[in-house]
């Protein structure tokens, strides 16, 4: 059984404040973009007699972008232990095709175990309603809740508390590029002033021609500070025609908004054009 993976960009985020359990309260919105990881699982009795290396009845297979880390690690194989702390399930084989870049802010890896957890659902019949699932999900990350309904939210709290919005940007055009670097979101989160509530879901319903004055994000001036490159491909966003550019989550990916297709060309980057649903 197959599912395509998608991601998101964070418009605007504000850290409000400093949590008593170490963690930051968020203001930010979330949007899908149709970029995708393929998420595929087989039941190995299923599969022909072909060798794989289990751990805790998961065999992981990962291609396309490189995968840095421990098996163990990957929010797909976390998606099935979580599950199997609740539900007798037979020894799977995972195989993840990786297509979003790491350390984007796009969310892949959140996205990645989302998709683990309804595949899963489907497959075994296990009848887990979606409030079910998110509640699964809320376990794996802050990210992953977004991605079952996968809908235009306003996420809040730690990013797991979400409110849906009526924000249609379908047919607008979206360019995400990433250079050849990550931010490391703890160092980032320690060089944030809290500020306060940005008023974010006021401003995201005004035209989008403003969200430039008003709506920004707050990891943008460490990361644009450790890596110049940042800055330069939003500038080149802006120049190129883009009516709203900025970095999503801690970074590094970069993503602009526009009314018809732009072209930017930057060394040592991955990028990503397509029309907004």
């Amino acid at each position: 059984m197959l599912a395509l993976a998608g991601c998101k960009i964070n418009i605007g985020l504000q850290v409000v404040n400093k949590r008593a359990d170490g963690y930051h309260n968020i203001e930010t919105v979330m949007y899908p973009v149709p970029w995708y990881d393929v998420v595929e699982i087989n039941e190995a009795a299923q599969l022909p007699n072909q060798l794989f290396s289990f751990t805790q009845n998961v065999a992981c297979v990962i291609s396309g972008l490189a995968f840095n880390g421990n098996i163990t690690d990957n929010l797909c194989y976390k998606a099935y232990q979580l599950l199997a702390k609740n539900y007798s399930l037979p020894p799977v084989v995972i195989h993840l095709h990786k297509c979003l870049p790491n350390g984007a802010g796009l969310g892949g890896g959140s996205s990645d175990g989302a998709q683990t957890l309804m595949l899963l659902n489907k497959l075994f019949a296990l009848k887990l309603s979606n409030i079910e699932l998110k509640q699964y999900a809320a376990k794996l990350g802050s990210d992953c809740r977004f991605f079952i309904d996968n809908l235009p939210a306003l996420a809040t709290e730690k990013g797991e508390i979400l409110k849906p919005i009526n924000l249609a940007l379908t047919g607008m055009h979206i360019t995400l590029i990433k250079p050849d670097v990550s931010v490391n979101t703890a160092k980032a989160y320690a060089q944030i002033t809290p500020g306060g509530s940005a008023n974010l879901f006021h401003h995201i319903n005004n035209p989008i021609n403003t969200w430039q004055k008003h709506i920004s994000n707050d990891f943008e001036i460490y990361a644009m500070k450790q890596y110049p490159i940042i800055a330069e491909i939003k500038t080149q966003l802006y120049k190129a025609g883009c009516v709203y550019a900025s970095m999503s989550g801690s970074g590094s990916c970069v993503y602009g908004i526009s009314s018809k297709p732009i072209e930017i060309s930057i060394e040592n980057t991955i990028q990503f054009s397509s029309i907004l649903k």
